[in-house]
């Protein structure tokens, strides 16, 4: 089986030679083109967002339609016959930083005289917003980034490619029904506005970041490429996903309705050059999605189709559980084997996949889509 049977059916984006970018569900091996099958007009967009404008409502009623559209037999093509393209036109975008393993792993790195998480990090969901015009499809290429950066032992910054580039291997999550600004999306309406996730690959260039990230937070080091999956998986397909905390101390303030979110058994594997080098477990993140999204809003801030928030990076408690190239060789200092090789931070040429895969609702196991990149050498 592939994953994507009847009890997941994800949305995307795809074309066929000569032929327009259009809305389709892929079912196994093959892609249904809604735009054809419903003549619906939301869905020949080269986008999903007027679908996803639509609300909870109409993306029940459509996939409850979906079974029907398939069993008639026609307008499916081939999947690897397709092309496929970014599912959605990318608003805001915000990168969080929810797992209590990775970041005290970078704070026992980089902080190691001090407590691994800073006092902040437990009471709220720390993020930061990222650049949604540089979000890509999987399948496109990372031009390794270049910026400024301080060399062991020195003080002063050069200009150069970066000689620490690295992955984080993450969940994203599509708004699909906006909220207006001043106005505030609890955490017990995460599903009114959420249309589905995505895997996600927030690269990193480790060694601009630590020059630029004081006192503001990421900027160059993170900005130049964020990859997703062409394939954006309905909430309603994670049903048998939903999961309890790994345990939440201190109890957050009321807003982060504590008790009463959940998290996701999603399992995630980090390929490097056809070789899986970690296995981190989207089930032990410490903030929920739905509190991510109600801290988001908190202020006020409004959410539009399209818009995108991911996880920050899967880490888990044991060493083969780390999501990113920086906790694996424990900051460059502790090499990994891949392809039989010591390996450290990525070189150009490599090629990472992340995988992901979840409980389904009729007891196997859904294939959400995958997030693949290779490292092209930078250009001058």
């Amino acid at each position: 089986m592939t994953g994507f049977g009847l009890d997941h059916l994800p949305y995307g984006v795809f074309s066929t030679e000569g032929g327009e970018p259009r809305v389709g569900v892929r079912h196994e091996d093959t892609v249904l083109d809604l735009a054809a099958a419903t003549g619906r007009p939301e869905l020949a967009r080269d986008r999903l967002n007027d679908l996803m404008a639509l609300g909870p409502r109409a993306w029940a009623e459509l996939r409850a339609e979906l079974p029907g559209l398939l069993e008639r037999g026609d307008h499916l093509h081939e999947v690897d016959r397709v092309q496929l393209h970014l599912p959605f036109a990318v608003g805001d975008y915000v990168d969080f930083y929810a797992s209590e393993h990775h970041a005290s792993n970078v704070g026992r790195m980089f902080r190691p005289d001090q407590e691994p998480l800073l006092p902040n990090w437990k009471r709220l969901p720390v993020g930061y917003h990222g650049r949604g015009g540089t979000v890509v499809v999987s399948g496109t290429d990372v031009v390794r980034p270049c910026g400024q950066r301080v060399a062991p032992g020195s003080t002063d910054p050069v200009y150069g490619p970066s000689q620490r580039l690295d992955i984080e291997a993450e969940l994203g999550f599509v708004v699909g029904a906006g909220s207006a600004l001043g106005d505030r999306v609890a955490a017990d309406s995460f599903a009114d506005h959420v249309f589905g996730v995505v895997g996600l690959n927030d690269w990193s260039a480790r060694d601009i970041q630590a020059w630029e990230y004081v006192p503001l937070g990421p900027f160059l080091g993170k900005s130049f490429a964020t990859s997703i999956s062409a394939w954006v998986t309905p909430l309603a397909a994670l049903d048998a996903a939903w999961t309890d905390l790994p345990g939440q101390d201190p109890e957050p303030l009321p807003y982060l309705a504590p008790g009463r979110t959940r998290g996701l058994d999603i399992d995630v594997e980090v390929e490097l050059d056809g070789e899986v080098v970690a296995r981190p477990p989207y089930r032990t993140m410490y903030w929920s999605p739905a509190q991510m999204l109600a801290h988001l809003t908190v202020n006020g801030a409004s959410t539009r189709p399209g818009d995108l928030f991911a996880s920050g990076t899967i880490s888990g408690t044991e060493p083969d559980q780390r999501g990113s190239f920086l906790e694996l060789s424990w900051g460059g200092k502790e090499p990994f084997t891949a392809a039989g090789r010591e390996r450290t931070f990525l070189e150009d040429g490599d090629e990472v996949v992340l995988r992901y895969s979840a409980p389904s609702t009729t007891g196997g196991r859904v294939s959400l889509g995958e997030v693949r990149g290779r490292v092209v050498p930078a250009r001058d």
